[in-house]
């Protein structure tokens, strides 16, 4: 089987950051986004789905703060796995996975379906509290700009979610690896791209 890899660069007049991608990895990453507390978040992603991942932020409007930095670096992520892919031949297609961190239990599910989208459910709870300088909705827009490029459909389940924002979106993170490592494998018994249309975009 073919090596599933992808490289891209995306400069803006705010940001300038590369990704470089390699689906059947081992987990290995080198993640630089200049947000210590979203690093550490992407690395569990990368472990967890046994992706090999670089992702460097080479420049990043931090004097204003850190919303374009954190989208745009979500917005390269979901370009390189889409460009990776390819064509979708012969993947599974759908992931799922649950995973627990004390009282929180994250439930992702994933379509590679070439329709972008991304639904976040916490049911009556608040929002967990800021920490190391990253909110949750910084969260809620890395999900929103990664699934939309990538072209995957997104939902995520909270269950029990903590004050503790990192005891709240790591197991999501890992979650989300898991979900998304299944969805990328390749099926045997799959002739062609998984869709009655044949294609997906």
């Amino acid at each position: 089987m073919k090596k599933r890899m992808a490289t891209i660069e995306r400069k803006t007049k705010e940001t300038d950051i590369q990704a470089k991608l390699n689906i059947g990895g081992s987990g290995e990453s080198k993640i630089n986004t200049g947000i210590g507390f979203l690093d550490h978040m992407l690395e569990l992603f990368s472990f967890w789905g046994h992706f090999d991942i670089e992702l460097k932020v080479k420049k990043g409007d931090f004097q204003i703060d850190i919303h374009h930095t954190n989208e745009d670096a979500a917005i390269v992520l979901g370009q390189v796995f889409k460009k990776a892919l390819g064509d979708k031949e012969g993947i599974k297609r759908l992931g799922d996975a649950s995973v627990p961190m004390e009282e929180v239990t994250a439930d992702v599910v994933v379509d590679i379906s070439g329709r972008g989208s991304f639904k976040l459910d916490i049911g009556s709870n608040e929002y967990p509290l800021a920490q190391e300088g990253y909110e949750f909705k910084y969260a809620e827009h890395f999900f929103d700009a990664f699934s939309k490029q990538l072209g995957m459909n997104l939902n995520i389940i909270l269950q029990n979610p903590s004050k503790d924002l990192h005891a709240t979106l790591e197991p999501v993170f890992k979650a989300l690896g898991k979900a998304l490592d299944e969805a990328t494998q390749i099926d045997p018994r799959r002739k062609g791209i998984p869709s009655t249309k044949g294609v997906i975009d």
